[in-house]
C-alpha cells in the first residue's frame, strides 16, 4: 500500500493510464479483426480498405507505447502479406 503522497498520486496516474491503454489496445484489436474478417470473406477491395484504415491505428498505438514498435510493424506486415495473397 502506498504511504507517501507522491506514491498515492503515482498509483492514481497508473490507474488512469492503464484504462486509456486498455481502450487503445482494444481499439487496435478491433481494426485488426475487421481486416481479418475481410480476408476470410475473400473480398480484396474490403480487405485493402480495412488495412488502409488499420495501419495508422496500429502505428499510433506503437507511438503511444501501447504496443512495442516491432510488434506493430510485424502485425502490419503480416496483414499486408495476407491481403496481397488475396489478389494472387
Amino acid at each position: 500500500m502506498a504511504n507517501t503522497t507522491s506514491a498515492k498520486k503515482a498509483t492514481r496516474k497508473i490507474a488512469r493510464r492503464t484504462e486509456v491503454n486498455k481502450a487503445r489496445r482494444s481499439r487496435v484489436r478491433g481494426f485488426i479483426r475487421k481486416v481479418e474478417e475481410a480476408i476470410a470473406t475473400g473480398d480484396l477491395a474490403v480487405a485493402t480498405e480495412a488495412l488502409k484504415v488499420a495501419q495508422p491505428e496500429i502505428q499510433r498505438a506503437a507511438t503511444r507505447g501501447v504496443l512495442p514498435s516491432n510488434t506493430a510493424d510485424r502485425k502490419v506486415s503480416r496483414l499486408a502479406q495476407r491481403v496481397k495473397a488475396l489478389s494472387a
